[in-house]
């Protein structure tokens, strides 16, 4: 009996644990998930300093003229005291020397006998960054589960953190079956297709952050469907396409029984691609795609997708769609949920003019999809729908409605 999409996701979420846990160098850590909280040692800034080139002075001297002392320098270790009627020379980022109570820009302020001349009214602290004010010691830097960008690298390094405990990413397997396939580079005859899911999923996993080995593409026989899946055991998820219908030649579920295969669900409510399966050999996970390539492509990014998501120990681990309007009307039949690709433009939703589960051209110019309702035949110029990206991860830390 097929499943629910909603289903589909919960058994894959429940059943899928995460990576085990190593240490690496922030210079390695782009795209991994964080496996532990991080703790600010230090503030930032370490120290009251200058937001400006300028002159440290006092309030009190709002509109005198004063004489100039010494010039501090970012990194000087300047260890005298401003005194009253005087005013130190200051660069941006140089510590505040005792006794400052306000910097003034040096454009702010003119020429006269003894010095300068300061502008009327002063404000306490204008122009000082005060010691913590942007991060402070003890507070939480970091979340255990975030993913790590270039952004989040700032943060450690500022905290002179050279090393830190991440999730390891996902190994993905990944193998097609068919007799009638042909990698791209090997010939093909007449009645002969190049296998182009292999090489779309294997690229798409190493866009969500996975390693990836291909292990080939097998023929139409249990023996060395086999024998592929025994190389990709070593694998965290073993991903093939092909061979999960009912035709004579569709062996792929069979062949993984022998393994101690557990089917979680081996039919979707879905179009294209009611044919997924998904399972478990052990702690790996087993997505067995259909072979039509729209259908194997759009079916990863909604079962594909959740399973590294589960696995890479991400909080944010739950496809969050992004709301459009559909450009035009679009004409369904219902009674099935229906995967429809399409490119979403920021505002609209332009649903693809030609699509079925054996073409591959939507795929080129398709950036989204979206997943109607059983119960919908029509959706009507500017109704409000829901996208699925398909350039981008978009997530959300707790499980959404996908369908429109």
């Amino acid at each position: 009996m097929a499943v629910t999409i909603e289903k589909a996701l919960e058994l894959i979420y429940t059943n899928t644990k995460p990576k085990s846990l190593k240490i690496i160098p922030i210079e390695e850590v782009l795209g991994y998930i964080l496996a532990q909280d991080v703790i600010a040692k230090h503030n930032l800034p370490p120290y009251d300093n200058s937001a400006m080139d300028g002159y440290a002075v006092k309030v009190e001297n709002s509109g005198d003229c004063v004489k100039i002392g010494c010039t501090i320098f970012a990194g000087d270790d300047f260890e005298g005291e401003l005194q009253h009627n005087e005013a130190l020379k200051i660069m941006t980022g140089a510590r505040i020397p005792l006794g400052t109570q306000c910097i003034v820009p040096i454009e702010d302020v003119t020429e006269c006998d003894e010095g300068i001349k300061l502008p009327e009214n002063l404000t306490m602290s204008k122009h000082i960054r005060f010691a913590g004010e942007d991060i402070k010691k003890e507070t939480l830097l970091l979340q255990k589960g975030e993913r790590i960008d270039a952004h989040q690298v700032t943060l450690l390094a500022s905290q002179g953190i050279s090393h830190i405990k991440v999730y390891k990413k996902p190994r993905v397997a990944l193998f097609a079956s068919g007799n009638e396939l042909k990698m791209h580079f090997e010939q093909v005859t007449a009645y002969q297709l190049y296998n182009t899911n292999t090489p779309t999923l294997l690229s798409r996993a190493k866009e969500l952050g996975c390693e990836v080995e291909f292990i080939g593409t097998a023929v139409d026989t249990l023996d060395d469907i086999h024998a592929h899946i025994q190389s990709a055991l070593d694998c965290d998820i073993i991903i093939t396409s092909g061979g999960v219908s009912v035709g004579d030649a569709d062996f792929t579920k069979e062949a993984f029984g022998a393994f101690g295969y557990e089917i979680l669900f081996d039919k979707v409510e879905i179009k294209p691609g009611k044919p997924t399966t998904v399972g478990k050999i052990g702690d790996k996970m087993i997505l067995n795609l259909p072979g039509n390539p729209l259908a194997a492509a759009l079916n990863f990014e909604l079962f594909g997708r959740a399973i590294i998501y589960a696995m890479s120990g991400a909080t944010a681990k739950f496809i969050n769609p992004i709301t459009a309007k559909m450009k035009s009307s679009l004409t369904l039949r219902a009674g099935r949920r229906s995967v429809i690709p399409g490119y979403f433009d920021g505002e609209f939703f332009t649903a693809c003019e030609h699509y079925a589960p054996g073409m591959i051209s939507p795929l080129g110019s398709a950036n989204a999809f979206i997943i109607s309702d059983e119960e919908c035949s029509l959706i009507a110029k500017g109704t409000k729908v829901k996208t699925i990206s398909t350039k981008f991860s978009f997530c959300s830390n707790e499980f959404q409605p996908l369908s429109s």
